[in-house]
């Protein structure tokens, strides 16, 4: 069989656009050409593709079984001229990327520093708000990657990045903070600072000491993880927060960690996320290329 794509394009807008010269159109090409290789095509498939009558054209039961094989084709043909642009242009292109509010904060900053080194051409566009949402981002295609809490979908790969430890802080001065460690039964003696109820930080504290059959003095609840942190520095309370947010704070002494040590330690897992059985673009593969190199990652199936 002898088909070319000029065919394959002349069939498919024919039978998209129902009409010879409005494919002509689309395709910039005389009519009587389009309808020279919709006849050629014809000939090769040795059946009629469309029924030609006064009220237009519409495709033959044949053509309906060809379309969408013919359609697969020319997207596939799209893909592979694309990807071998990214890989000539690479620099050209753009990264779409759903983060989580933390992560976008407090961890993504540095790994875009380090793209932007390698990649300086590149565009970024960066989507946040909570891991369940950046899911439904990538679901959608609105988002190539995304970065998350560990979230599982039968459409989605997740691929485990690093542990996210969640540490109890103290203001300097504190009584915990001359030990840097506490008991259970201490912490829990303690006015505690929750942040943002709606978020999934909030419930894996509130379970964390629930498992541990304790009950926490709540003070007050924050709908903001920097104001948690203030909150802590003036000695309103103690809290539980991610160690990646609390790097400053801890370098110029602000707040203090302390262990508590007769508690396991609390940590969550922060992974990518990313359509399964989907060609990502060269930008995405360039980031994920980038998070294997910085977190020491075995990605082979990516």
């Amino acid at each position: 069989m002898s088909v070319d794509i000029g065919q394959l394009e002349a069939f498919v807008q024919v039978a998209y656009l129902k009409s010879f010269s409005r494919a002509a159109q689309a395709l910039q090409l005389t009519q009587p050409s389009v309808t020279a290789r919709i006849q050629a095509l014809e000939r090769e498939l040795g059946s009629e593709l469309f029924e030609r009558g006064g009220r237009g054209v519409r495709l033959t039961d044949a053509g309906e079984a060809f379309l969408s094989y013919a359609a697969r084709i020319l997207q596939l043909l799209k893909e592979g001229r694309d990807a071998v642009e990214e890989v000539r242009h690479l620099h050209l292109g753009h990264l779409r990327l759903g983060s989580a509010l933390t992560i976008s904060t407090y961890v993504l900053p540095k790994l875009l520093h380090l793209f932007r080194q390698r990649y300086p051409g590149i565009g970024v566009s960066v989507r946040t708000g909570r891991s369940d949402h950046v899911l439904q981002m990538v679901l959608g295609d609105e988002v190539q990657l995304g970065l998350v809490r560990a979230l599982y979908h039968p459409d989605v790969e997740t691929v485990p990045l690093y542990q996210d430890d969640i540490v109890l802080v103290v203001p300097k001065g504190h009584p915990f903070a001359r030990e840097g460690k506490a008991t259970l039964d201490e912490v829990t003696k303690e006015p505690l600072i929750l942040f943002d109820r709606g978020s999934s930080y909030f419930g894996l504290i509130t379970s964390y000491f629930r498992q541990l059959g304790k009950s926490p003095q709540v003070a007050m609840e924050l709908d903001s993880l920097e104001a948690t942190k203030r909150m802590v520095e003036e000695g309103l309370g103690i809290a539980m927060v991610p160690k990646v947010t609390i790097g400053r704070e801890l370098q110029v002494g602000a707040l203090v960690e302390v262990e508590i040590v007769d508690a396991p330690p609390l940590t969550r897992t922060i992974a990518l996320i990313y359509r399964r059985n989907r060609r990502r673009s060269r930008p995405a593969m360039a980031f994920i290329d980038l998070l294997r190199a910085y977190y020491g990652l075995e990605m082979t199936e990516m």
